[in-house]
């Protein structure tokens, strides 16, 4: 009997050593603030260094720095992102810095007035990069942290008109359950 509950209360133990949670939903609250567009996201982890990511982004903005003397442009534009995040120094409560391959589509347009017309660009293109960044996690329930992500967009079209690397970062506040 006693070494029934010793192995009992083992199992226990290493099953409470992996975390807690299976799901995170998250919102990166920063892009909000600076350029008025929605990022949510959510997370399935496999393991307690790994999960997979959907990121949804509404109203997703090319860049943080608006270009001066246009008097009118407009961003038509979400994506949807996917993401595998490898957890590199997952700490005994599951905080740590992470990487982050994923592969993004954006759809839309960008309009802008030149002259006396509307001129248009389509927006839809697939993005690939890599991000990286830290999360704090607290009680296995509350996680937060910055990072920056890095793509390479693959159409001609918004390269003839944006920079063909662009960057997204982040302040992401997230709740695992």
């Amino acid at each position: 009997m006693k070494k029934i509950l010793i192995l009992g209360l083992m199992i226990l133990f290493s099953v409470g050593a992996y975390s807690q949670y299976k799901h995170e939903i998250k919102y990166n609250f920063l892009n909000t603030i600076v350029m008025g567009s929605a990022e949510i996201g959510y997370e399935y982890f496999l393991d307690q260094d790994q999960s997979l990511g959907l990121d949804v982004l509404i109203n997703d903005r090319f860049s943080y720095f608006p270009e001066n003397g246009s008097s009118h442009k407009k961003f038509n534009t979400n994506s949807v992102m996917l993401s595998y995040n490898l957890y590199l120094s997952t700490m005994r409560n599951g905080s740590g810095y992470f990487l982050t391959p994923f592969v993004k589509y954006r759809f839309g347009d960008f309009e802008e007035q030149k002259e006396n017309f509307v001129v248009e660009t389509d927006m839809n293109s697939f993005i690939l990069g890599l991000g990286t960044g830290y999360k704090w996690n607290f009680k296995d329930k509350l996680a937060v942290g910055p990072f920056v992500n890095v793509g390479r967009n693959f159409s001609k079209e918004v390269n003839e008109r944006f920079n063909a690397v662009e960057v997204n970062a982040g302040i992401s506040l997230g709740y695992r359950f």
